[in-house]
C-alpha cells in the first residue's frame, strides 16, 4: 500500500434511493480512511442529467448521516465540473487519443448481437475509428451528433494488482475503444469517475466486483492523461439467502426502509461490516472499534449473503444495550401518548422481548388496549384451569396487581399459576416476564380480562 495520506471516497449516482449494496461500500471506504487516519470524500456522479435527481441527493446525504458515515471537506458534483472536464478532452484530442462516433444505438446493438452468435466477446467494433476529417465534417454540417470514444492501444498486455482479487491482467484488444463523451457533451462514467479520483487525490478505491472489468478502461485513460492512478478494490456482491443478487423480493433492501422499520445504524453497520469482511470478534462494534479492526486483507472474495436473521442479531444485541431514556427515544413513536408511570413501567416490561419498535406496537395493543385476541393455544390453557382459579385471582386484585396475592388467593403458584394468568392477560402462553408485565398493566384492565373466565364459557 501507498505510503501516501489515505484518501478514500464514495461516489454515487443520484438517480435512486441508498440499497444495502451501495451502503456496504460506503462503509467499506469510511472504515479504510479512518483505520489509516485518512480522508473520506463523497462526490456525487450527477453527469447524467436526465436520470440525475436533487431529491436522491439529499436522500444519500441524509442515509449517510444516519449511518454515521460522515464524509470529509465539501462534497464534489460533477454536473459542476464540466468546464474540467472539457479540458483533459481537448488534451486528448491533441495527442489523437479519442475519436468522434456517430454509431447510432441500433448500429450498436446490432453489432453487439452480430458479435454473441459468432461465439465472440461483443466489444466495439470500430467503426468510426478511421473516419477522414471529410466524412466527419460533412456528418457534422448533416447535424449528427457524435459521442467521443478513446482510442484503445491495440496489442498491449496490462497487468495490476487488486486489493481484493490480487494480479489481473487484460489484453487491450478484448477491451474495444469506450465512450468518454456522451452525444450531449457530457462526461460518461469511465472518464469523469478516473479524472475525479485522480484530481481528488484519491488513492484507494473499494467498490463492487462488477467493476472490475472497469479498470484496465479507467487505467489507460488515466496513464494517457499523466494522471495518477488509485489502488483500486473490487468487492464482493451482496445476495440473498437464496442466492440470488440481492433484491426487493428479500425484504426491505433501501436505508430509508429499514430506517422506517426501526433498524438502528449500528445493527446495520456491524451486519454489512462481517458481509464480505471477516472479523474474529463476534460483539456488537461501535464504529471506531471497527475501523480499528478493518483490514483489507480481510476482504473475501466470494458473494456475501446478506440475512436478515443476522440483521435481527445485531438489532437485538443494540437493542439490549439501550437505557431507559435511550429506549423510550427510540421507541416514542409507538408510546407518545401513554402516561408517563405507564410508559416506564411498559418500557422496563417488553424491551427484553422487543427488536423492532412494531414489536412494542404489538404489545401494548396486548397490555392497554380494550380487545384482545386469543391465540388458540392460549385460550385453551385459559378455559383449562377453570372459572373458580379466575374468581379467586380477580377478587385479590387491589389498586395495584400483587402476584403474591394472586398466589394465596389462588393457591397456586410456578406454571399453574402464571401459564393461565399470561393465556388470560395477554392472549398468549410466551412473552415478557409476568410480574413486570402486570406492573404496567391497569389493575381494572387486570381484572377486567380475569372476570371473563370467572364462569364457565358456551
Amino acid at each position: 500500500m501507498s505510503h501516501a495520506p489515505v484518501v478514500t471516497r464514495f461516489a454515487p449516482s443520484p438517480t435512486g434511493e441508498l440499497h444495502l449494496g451501495n451502503a456496504r461500500t460506503a462503509l467499506f471506504n469510511w472504515l479504510l480512511a479512518r483505520a489509516c487516519g485518512g480522508r473520506f470524500a463523497l462526490r456525487i456522479e450527477d453527469t447524467d442529467l436526465e436520470r440525475s435527481q436533487e431529491r436522491y441527493v439529499e436522500a444519500l446525504s441524509r442515509d449517510l448521516q444516519w449511518l454515521g458515515l460522515h464524509w470529509d471537506g465539501e462534497i464534489i458534483r460533477q454536473s459542476a465540473r464540466a468546464d474540467i472536464y472539457a479540458g483533459y478532452f481537448e488534451r486528448l484530442q491533441h495527442m489523437d487519443l479519442v475519436y468522434p462516433c456517430f454509431c447510432t444505438p441500433l448500429e450498436l446493438d446490432l453489432s453487439r448481437r452480430s458479435q454473441l452468435a459468432a461465439g465472440r466477446p461483443p466489444r466495439y467494433a470500430g467503426t468510426c475509428r478511421e473516419l477522414d476529417r471529410t466524412v466527419i465534417a460533412t456528418r457534422r454540417a448533416a447535424g449528427q451528433r457524435a459521442s467521443l470514444r478513446f482510442r484503445v492501444p491495440l496489442g498491449r498486455h496490462l497487468q495490476f494488482e487488486d486489493l481484493v482479487h490480487g494480479s489481473q491482467s487484460f489484453l487491450t484488444d478484448d477491451i474495444g475503444d469506450f465512450i468518454i463523451r456522451r452525444e450531449d457533451g457530457s462526461a460518461a462514467f469511465f472518464f469523469s469517475n478516473a479524472v475525479d479520483d485522480a484530481l481528488m487525490g484519491v488513492t484507494q478505491v473499494l467498490r463492487g466486483e462488477d467493476h472490475l472489468s472497469n479498470t484496465p478502461r479507467q487505467r489507460l485513460l488515466l496513464e494517457a492523461l499523466g494522471l495518477p492512478l488509485p489502488q483500486y478494490g473490487h468487492v464482493s456482491l451482496l445476495i440473498g439467502p437464496d442466492g440470488a443478487p440481492l433484491s426487493k423480493r428479500h425484504g426491505a433492501t433501501t436505508l430509508r426502509e429499514l430506517r422506517e422499520l426501526g433498524y438502528a445504524p449500528a445493527a446495520v453497520c456491524n451486519h454489512l461490516f462481517r458481509l464480505g469482511h471477516s472479523s474474529p470478534i463476534n460483539l456488537l462494534l461501535g464504529s471506531a472499534e471497527m475501523a480499528a479492526t478493518f483490514d483489507l486483507a480481510h476482504l473475501q472474495r466470494a458473494p456475501a449473503h446478506f440475512d436478515f436473521a443476522h440483521l435481527m442479531h445485531w438489532q437485538r444485541e443494540w437493542v439490549h444495550r439501550l437505557t431507559p431514556g435511550q429506549a423510550e427515544d427510540w421507541l416514542a413513536p409507538v408510546l407518545a401518548d401513554l402516561d408517563p408511570r405507564r410508559r416506564d413501567a411498559f418500557i422496563r416490561a417488553v424491551l427484553p422481548n422487543v427488536v423492532l419498535p412494531e414489536d412494542a406496537r404489538l404489545w401494548r395493543q396486548i397490555v392497554f388496549g380494550d380487545a384482545l385476541s386469543y391465540e388458540a393455544p392460549a385460550l385453551r390453557a385459559a378455559e383449562e384451569a377453570g372459572p373458580d382459579f379466575f374468581a379467586a385471582a380477580a377478587g385479590a386484585v387491589q389498586a395495584a396487581v400483587d402476584l403474591g396475592a394472586l398466589r394465596g388467593a389462588t393457591g397456586r403458584r410456578g406454571a399453574a399459576l402464571f401459564m393461565p394468568l399470561r393465556a388470560a392477560l395477554t392472549g398468549r402462553l410466551h412473552g415478557p416476564e409476568l410480574a413486570p408485565l402486570l406492573a404496567a398493566m391497569p389493575a381494572e384492565r387486570v381484572r377486567e380480562r380475569l372476570l371473563q373466565f370467572a364462569h364457565p364459557r358456551t
